[in-house]
């Protein structure tokens, strides 16, 4: 059985004369010639498997290969579970924006800071409003100080054209 490209060698596909030798139970046998330990894994009918190719000598083990595989796959499947992908929610507001409409924006961030997520928080100025942008860090300023449990400011407040933004990630 020939191993695939990036697994570990298996049976005559390991090259090293002398090895470690692992048995079927888990019990070190030491150090032995490969020749003498294909012929042990043949016996248990199972596979020389190289655990660790860069040990001296190489670290080998008697295990069914086609079972490890499984195993080792099943492995990787539940890490790629449990890993959470952060987003970037935004969340647009108004230099002159009002309380009601401030509290379910607030609601809307606290539910996204809650699930993991980062929150880039936008003001958009329009017009005259461009003259008053200390309007808008106070509401920058007020998001900050509402959230100062929940979350820390990951970038400042900063201007980019007619936009300021501001991005917050959970603590």
């Amino acid at each position: 059985m020939q191993p695939n490209r990036g697994g570990p060698r298996v049976n005559s596909a390991i090259t090293a004369a002398a090895i470690r030798l692992i048995d079927e139970r888990g019990a070190n046998v030491g150090v032995v010639p490969r020749e003498k330990a294909l012929i042990m894994a043949d016996e248990a009918g199972l596979d020389l498997v190289e655990i660790s190719p860069q040990a001296d000598p190489p670290v080998c083990k008697i295990l069914d290969y086609g079972k490890f595989k499984y195993e080792a796959q099943k492995k990787r499947a539940v890490a790629r579970k449990k890993q959470k992908v952060t987003e970037v929610k935004e969340i647009k507001l108004r230099p002159n924006i009002n309380s009601h409409d401030y509290e379910v924006k607030m609601r809307s961030m606290v539910k996204f800071l809650g699930e993991g997520d980062k929150v880039k928080v936008t003001l958009r100025f329009r017009g005259r409003e461009m003259t008053h942008t200390e309007l808008g860090m106070k509401v920058l300023d007020r998001v900050r100080d509402d959230l100062e449990e929940l979350a820390k400011v990951e970038q400042r407040p900063k201007m980019e054209g007619r936009q300021m933004t501001m991005v917050i990630s959970p603590r």
